[in-house]
Order: structure tokens, then C-alpha cells, then sequence
């Protein structure tokens, strides 16, 4: 599809927009940066360790690889969904959530979304840490101080930026990623490996829930970074766009991981960063592997800030009735979430493995739910025909809160409770299950049901069409937000 990216090359470096609706004449990019934006996002140190967990808790290299193909496929193709929101509405994703929620309503998944973005920022920071700390020759807790200025800067520049970044990370992380499998193809007896099969359901199903969680986690921001191309871009190609980087480059680098944590012999864990560089040898080499490492975690680490920047934002100005936000605040909302996740990162660097193995897992009570019953209103029942400048108006079509939504997502969440096997809590159905956590199964299939049903019958009245904003007040006022609104097609 031709795209008219001339329109990008006129804009600031620093976006002007935060969480408003982007006007068609703003409208810029290309499918393929999608593609290459997520593809940068997976290939990073993160996803290598989290592919690791698979093996390191006690699962043996075939079935990983394979549960974990089936989760990012599953996992995926629910991130992929929300990505292909992006640009039909031209908003961030969990704004969307007030057709569901209602305007303050929403704020409820919305502040869990930001608990989510800030661990995974500090657990992100952490390796970068370790890897600038090695690369620089100076302390892990040093390293997370760079990295975090870094986030920062790339953070309060925005979009463009962000896709830009994205790009390069790609590039990097390819050639970082064949020379590692590479050398691991030269060092370790792959062959034999995959002969050693000893079927488990809850090593499978644990290796299927790491990768389907990783893809899931990024439901709720990835529209974040699709509502700048046009409105006629196709949904179908969106999908398949930002939905295959993500699931191709996750699983090459979860592959990696499994692969390094079965040849490890018990030295992965602890020493994630040094290991995963000492595959590919020293001195100059090594300095660059660090340094892709660390380049590779700023495309995640900024789209976890941005994301939680959009959210606080999103929050306020549902109670505050506007969507501007100045230069300034993002500056400050920045600082206070890099800053929180820096100090996290900073307090919990030595007990990185199973905080974080705990931290997914339980993070899908939470998420699957917001994300089924947004799909299914999105899909099912609105079919993308929302009131967009509604969305801004506690007195308008949506209200102050959804009791449909509020309650399936609350339902959505407590459902899954006698399912779920983390450190933090384990549900008393699972020592029955073998246990095996389906939490996140129930989660999806269990809450989308109940909503299409009660949608059905309940849900308020939805717009014969997509309504939008008109350009003027979209640029000027777009707190005004029920008082001018035209139909556009949908």
C-alpha cells in the first residue's frame, strides 16, 4: 500500500502530540515500520532470558521450543488485534478502553497497565545495567543510571524517534542475534539436545504461558504506535505487519535463550548478560555484543515508558475532561516513571530470575481480561464504530463508569484466581491440574464470553458509524470534546 511518508519529513523531531486523536494530515509512515519497530522490540536480552525460563524451571529443549511457538502464535495474534486499532481510531490503546469502561472507569485497568509498564521497565534496566556496566567497566548500578538517562531523552522525543530507534535495533539486532546462534551452533551439541524429550503438561503449558504472556503484555500499548498512519491503511496488513515482527523476533530470541540455558550446566541463571556475551567471545567482540544488548533494551525500555506516560495522561485527563498535554508535563511524567522504575531496578537487581518469572506470569490475571473484552467490543459488538470525541466527555455517550465492563473485568480477573500458580499466590486447583497454570486460558476464553453475551443484550446504544473529530478542533481544542463532531467514513 503506497503511503504518503513525505508528511513525516515536515515534522518535528519532538512530537507535538501525546494522547490526542492524530488528524488525517498528520498521518504519516509505512506498514513495514511496524514490522521492523517490534521486530527491534523482541530481539533483546529480555526476551532471551525469558525463553531461558522455559529450560531453567524445568523443561527440556524440544517441547519448550515448541510451547513456546504456540504462545507467541496465540499470544500474538491477540497483540497483533490491538495493533490493527491503531489506525482506524488514531488514538493510544487504552483510551479506547472508556467504550468499555467508561470515561473514569477506565482508569481502573489502566493504572494495573502502568504497575506492568514499571516493572517491566526496572526488569529491562536491570541487564541493560549489566551490560553497560561491563561495556563501560563500571558497577551493574551505574550502568542502570546511564541507561536510564538514556530512556529519557528517547522517551520525552517521541514517536518518530521511536520508530527510528526501532529500525536501527532491527538491523543490530540481527546480525547480534546470527553471530550468537552461530557461535552456539559452534560450541554446543544442538543435535543431542533435541533428542532429550521428557514430556511434562506443566513444563509445556508453563513454556506456552511465558511466550503467549510476553505477547499479551504488549496489548495494551501497541495501537500506541500504529494510530500515526493513515486511516485507509488495511487492517488485515496492520495486523499481520506489527503482529509477525513481534512473534518472529521474540521467538528467535527465546529460541537463543533455550538453547544457552540447556548448554549452561546451572550457570544461566544470575549471570544472564555475561553468559549470553561469552558465547560469542572477548575483548572486541564482546564490547560490541554489550553494546547491542544495551542498544537493543532502548526500542523495549521506551516503548514501556511512552506506554506508561500515555497511560497517567490518560488517567487524568479523564477526570480532567481534556486531552492536551505540554512539553512540560511529559517531561515530568517521564522523569517520575523512569525515575520509579530506575529505583526499582536499582533495589531488586540481585534477585532478578524468579521476581520476574513470578512477575509475567501473574501480570496475565490482570491483562487477559482488559484484552478480551476489548477485542470483543471492538470487533464484535461496536465494530469499530466508536464516538471518538466521546471518549473525552464524562457526560457524553459513555458516561462516568461502565458497570457492564467494570464487572465482566472484575469477574474476569477473580475467575482465574483457583488457576493460577505464581510465587505470589497459587489458586487451590492447581495442585489438581498437576500443576499446571491455565489462568491465562480462562482468562481470555471465559471473559470474552460473558461480554459478547451481555453486551448483546446491554450495551449501550453504538454510533451508525465512526464519529471523529473535525481537524480544526482536533488541533486547537480538543478538550471540546462533545461540541463538534462530523461522520467519517468507517
Amino acid at each position: 500500500m503506497a503511503v504518503d511518508t513525505d508528511r513525516a519529513g515536515n515534522k518535528p523531531l519532538i512530537e507535538r502530540r501525546s494522547i490526542d486523536y492524530i488528524p488525517e494530515v498528520e498521518r504519516h509512515g509505512r506498514l513495514f515500520s511496524q514490522f521492523t519497530l517490534w521486530m527491534g522490540a523482541n530481539l533483546q536480552i529480555t526476551a532471551i532470558v525469558t525463553g531461558a525460563l522455559a529450560v531453567v524451571l524445568g523443561g527440556d529443549v524440544f517441547w519448550s521450543l515448541i510451547g513456546l511457538l504456540i504462545g507467541q502464535l496465540l499470544g500474538g495474534g491477540v497483540m497483533a488485534l490491538h495493533a490493527a486499532q491503531g489506525p482506524k481510531l488514531g488514538l493510544p490503546q487504552m483510551i479506547s478502553s472508556r467504550v468499555q469502561f467508561g470515561v473514569y472507569g477506565a482508569a481502573i485497568p489502566i493504572v494495573l497497565v502502568c504497575l506492568m509498564y514499571l516493572g517491566f521497565t526496572a526488569t529491562g534496566t536491570v541487564l541493560s545495567g549489566q551490560a553497560l556496566g561491563q561495556l563501560f567497566g563500571v558497577s551493574d548500578s551505574a550502568g542502570i543510571l546511564i541507561f536510564a538517562s538514556v530512556i529519557v531523552l528517547v522517551t520525552v522525543l517521541g514517536y518518530r524517534v521511536i520508530h527510528w530507534i526501532g529500525r536501527i535495533a532491527s538491523v543490530i539486532g540481527v546480525i547480534a542475534f546470527v553471530f550468537l546462534f552461530w557461535r552456539l551452533m559452534n560450541q554446543t551439541d544442538v543435535g543431542a539436545l533435541l533428542q532429550i524429550r521428557h514430556f511434562s503438561w506443566s513444563s509445556f503449558l508453563l513454556a506456552v504461558s511465558l511466550a503467549a504472556s510476553w505477547q499479551i503484555a504488549f496489548g495494551p500499548y501497541v495501537a500506541d504506535y500504529s494510530r500515526y498512519l493513515p486511516s485507509s491503511t488495511s487492517s488485515v496488513k496492520t495486523f499481520f505487519a506489527a503482529g509477525a515482527g513481534s512473534v518472529i523476533g521474540a521467538q528467535v530470541a527465546m529460541i537463543l535463550g533455550v538453547f544457552a540455558a540447556a548448554s549452561a550446566n546451572g550457570q544461566f541463571a544470575g549471570h544472564e548478560v555475561a553468559y549470553i556475551v561469552d558465547l560469542g567471545g572477548t575483548g572486541a567482540t564482546a564490547a560490541l555484543l554489550y553494546f547491542s544488548i544495551a542498544f537493543g533494551k532502548v526500542t523495549i525500555s521506551t516503548l514501556n515508558s511512552y506506554g506508561s506516560f500515555m497511560c497517567i495522561a490518560t488517567i487524568i485527563s479523564g477526570f480532567r475532561g481534556h486531552l492536551k498535554v505540554s512539553r512540560l508535563q511529559r517531561l515530568v511524567f517521564v522523569l517520575f516513571i523512569v525515575g520509579a522504575a530506575t529505583l526499582i531496578a536499582l533495589l531488586g537487581q540481585h534477585s532478578f530470575l524468579g521476581a520476574f518469572k513470578s512477575f509475567i506470569l501473574f501480570l496475565l490475571a490482570f491483562f487477559t481480561p482488559w484484552s478480551a473484552i476489548n477485542l470483543v467490543d471492538y470487533y464484535c459488538i461496536t465494530r469499530e464504530r466508536y464516538d471518538v470525541p466521546a471518549l473525552a466527555d464524562p457526560n457524553g455517550r459513555y458516561g462516568r463508569w461502565n458497570i457492564l465492563g467494570i464487572s465482566v473485568y472484575v469477574f474476569g480477573v477473580l475467575v482465574q484466581l483457583p488457576f493460577i500458580s505464581t510465587k505470589f499466590y497459587t489458586g487451590p486447583l492447581v495442585a489438581a491440574l498437576g500443576d499446571v497454570d491455565i489462568s491465562w486460558i480462562i482468562g481470555l476464553v471465559v471473559p470474552a464470553a460473558v461480554y459478547y453475551v451481555c453486551a448483546k443484550k446491554w450495551h449501550s446504544a453504538v454510533p451508525d458509524h465512526l464519529i471523529l473529530p473535525t481537524e480544526r478542533d482536533s488541533d486547537a481544542q480538543p478538550e471540546k470534546s462533545g461540541a463538534s463532531r462530523v461522520a467519517a467514513q468507517a
